[in-house]
């Protein structure tokens, strides 16, 4: 996999779990230790992300 189709995946997995956070919040059964966690996920995959486009 080259380095630009995979910042490519890391940003379809980002887009995703915003989606997914956004839905989250609005459900009123969401835990809020849940929508934490995937914005911790986010987190990491926006690091990663940015950390493969200064290499």
């Amino acid at each position: 996999m080259s380095l630009s189709s995979h910042i490519t995946e890391l940003r379809k997995k980002h887009q995703a779990l915003s989606v997914e956070v956004e839905r989250a919040t609005r459900s009123p059964g969401a835990s809020d230790f849940d929508i934490a966690e995937m914005k911790k996920q986010k987190l990491r995959i926006k690091e990663e992300i940015a950390r493969l486009e200064q290499a």
